[in-house]
């Protein structure tokens, strides 16, 4: 049989490098992996024999794990659903494919809306394998052929596939173990019952039966027999009392249910009895998944009947906003064959979701109250997750309302995170409105030309730094019956007396100017709608108001990089009557409203604007030459 040599992918060589290096420090966690992956080829062969029961056979599922000594090995196998050539190429060869999406599209083909979703990826956790090996080998036949594939590599970068000869379906994965894990020091692997302990400790709730042999003594003069015992009870975690169950318990049942690297930041245990039972085991996930906010990321929960895995990713229990929240949802009330359409319909399906819901956030209320450090850890993960829920919840009131006291702001008091009601605890007697500022972070709002005033009457600013964050607050309008004002928006004033008495001062002032101020508004152009006098600067010159209903200069930025050009801000240019680059402006329009050194000044004026809210002009090059003027000048 000729033998072929392939190259990985240079996206698997890389993750070889991370997985061997980094991901990976616990060496032991190679045997967790295999075996969930083991796991999943038995899940995927028992669904599939469902509308092809030639597959199954009659042999029962089971996982046989055997460490040898003598050879300096471990030998992981399984009875499931095997691999052809090219699904080893494909799975093994190529990360970011498990195989997964194209086996669901053929079974969707096969039976149309009764398709079921499945667990696993096969791909990332077998690279772990390397952590322990220097050479892996794989023999693979699929369920349903005659024909067999052997894998081998040693990590390097390429990898060697030959036809051979297996008597039976499913995987077998021989781990051939780096002198270090072989006893001399730390680690052994070979032997049989350290390979027990870690297969009870990673791996004791896994559905099908994990088997070991055992060398039995009789008496001195007989040869030893083998005893084939399984080592896992087989008992799903989540059917056992939370009482008896350990916080290291619940973290290795996520990281092997879940293919999690970390533990998760929270856990919830849910039992329910009543017109529906269940039983809820979720997550929060310690980090949030790079595309969680993209149209490719796959949510949902694992779903059981009975303790007997369904479907995987059933997006139908949790709302959008708590997409990151992982787990699995196990009730006798669901039949073992629904499919993805009588689920949508399910009044079982809402009422669980309904709960979950409830239950999520009242956790997380109790995390914020409890334990800030820990909530402060999993809003910097997903605050975003619950920002776009209370956006996404215009038009509902009970849900915003479920969600405002669970956001957080950065603010300009200590520059720590807030929220709403601590913000209006703070809040002076003559305050009357919670004041935002948006921008591309804290230091760039400082930099507002409009902060000085506030800073200087001991008024805090929440500082909105994400895009998301102007159109929650957009959605939510007000607070505790305050209402949400942006320091940056035309209406924008302050409510005591001196800053009334300052306004009206300004509006005296502008009263005499109003001339000046169309000339300006000439000179600068269409992007200006108004240029008007201000009393919100102190020593600034200048800055960019927007119109109290049009989407601000951020939210503006926000629908560009949307592709979406044509949501404008209403854009107010607001000059300081108080600074000496008005009265500049002044002499210069006496000398000639149509003189080059007005519309010049004008101009600089508005790119001046426009650079303080970290907005770039559209000629860059063209204000540089007009600085460099003024300068020699």
């Amino acid at each position: 049989m000729s033998v072929e040599k392939l190259q990985f992918q240079a996206e698997t060589k890389r993750l070889l490098d991370l997985v061997v290096n980094s991901i990976y420090t616990n060496k032991e966690i190679f045997l967790r992996e295999l075996i969930s992956n083991a796991s999943d080829a038995l899940d995927k062969l028992r669904i599939e024999s469902l509308t092809n029961a030639e597959l199954g056979g009659s042999d029962e599922p089971e996982i046989f794990v055997v460490p040898d000594a003598a050879t300096k090995t471990v030998t992981i196998s399984d009875n499931g659903i095997g691999m052809t050539r090219e699904e080893v190429i494909a799975n093994i060869g190529t990360i970011a494919k498990s195989g997964t999406k194209d086996f669901l599209d053929k079974l969707r083909e096969a039976s149309g809306a009764a398709a079921q979703e499945l667990i696993g990826q096969f791909g990332v956790g077998f690279y772990s394998a390397f952590i322990v090996a220097d050479k892996v080998e794989l023999l693979t036949r699929k369920a349903g052929e005659t024909s067999a594939v052997k894998w081998t590599s040693d990590g390097a970068g390429e990898y060697e596939l030959e036809d051979c000869e297996k008597d039976s379906r499913g995987t077998t994965i021989i781990l051939h173990l780096k002198e270090e894990f072989c006893g001399e020091d730390e680690y052994n692997f070979t032997d049989v019952y350290e390979i027990e302990r870690l297969v009870k400790k990673y791996s004791d709730f896994v559905r099908y039966p994990i088997k070991m042999n055992f060398e039995v003594k009789g008496k001195e003069e007989d040869a030893p027999t083998i005893e084939i015992r399984t080592v896992n009870s087989m008992k799903p975690l989540w059917t056992r009392a939370k009482s008896e169950i350990t916080r290291e318990e619940y973290d290795e049942f996520f990281k092997q249910q879940l293919h999690e690297w970390e533990e998760p930041i929270e856990i919830f245990h849910v039992k329910a009895e009543g017109t529906v039972e269940y039983t809820a085991l979720l997550c929060i996930p310690k980090h949030a998944a790079a595309n969680l906010y993209y149209a490719d990321y796959e949510a949902g929960l694992q779903l059981y009947s009975r303790h007997v895995f369904i479907m995987d990713k059933c997006k139908d229990f949790l709302p959008d906003y708590l997409r990151f929240v992982k787990g699995l949802v196990d009730s006798p009330d669901l039949p073992l064959n629904i499919s993805r359409e009588i689920l949508q319909q399910s009044r079982e399906v809402k009422v669980i979701g309904k709960a979950l819901e409830k239950n999520i956030q009242k956790q997380l209320a109790k995390m914020l109250k409890d334990d800030r450090d820990k909530y402060e850890e999993f809003w910097a993960q997903f605050g975003k997750s619950i920002k776009l829920g209370v956006y996404g919840s215009v038009f509902d009131t009970k849900l915003k309302d479920s969600l405002k006291d669970l956001l957080l702001f950065q603010t300009s008091h200590e520059k720590k995170f807030s929220t709403l009601a601590e913000y209006v605890e703070r809040m002076p007697e003559f305050q009357k409105k919670i004041y935002v500022a948006a921008g591309k972070d804290a230091a760039a709002i400082e930099r507002l030309p409009q902060m000085e005033l506030l800073r200087e009457r001991g008024l805090e600013v929440i500082y909105l730094t994400d895009p998301v964050d102007e159109f929650t607050l957009e959605a939510l309008r007000t607070y505790a019956d305050k209402e949400i004002q942006s320091i940056t928006r035309e209406n924008f004033e302050l409510d005591d007396a001196e800053s009334q008495k300052v306004k009206a001062e300004v509006e005296e002032i502008a009263k005499s100017r109003e001339d000046l101020l169309k000339d300006v508004k000439e000179a600068i152009g269409e992007p200006v709608h108004e240029v008007r006098l201000t009393s919100r600067l102190k020593s600034g010159a200048v800055c960019l108001a927007t119109g109290a209903n049009s989407p601000s200069l951020t939210m503006e930025k926000t629908f560009a990089a949307m592709n979406n050009p044509y949501l404008k801000a209403t854009q107010i240019l607001e000059l300081n009557p108080n600074h000496a680059v008005f009265k500049k402006l002044e002499d210069v329009h006496a000398r000639g409203k149509d003189s080059s050194e007005f519309k010049e000044l004008c101009k600089t004026l508005y790119s001046v604007a426009l650079l303080l809210e970290g907005v770039m002009p559209n000629d860059p090059a063209e204000l540089a030459n007009k600085v460099t003027d003024l300068l020699t000048k």
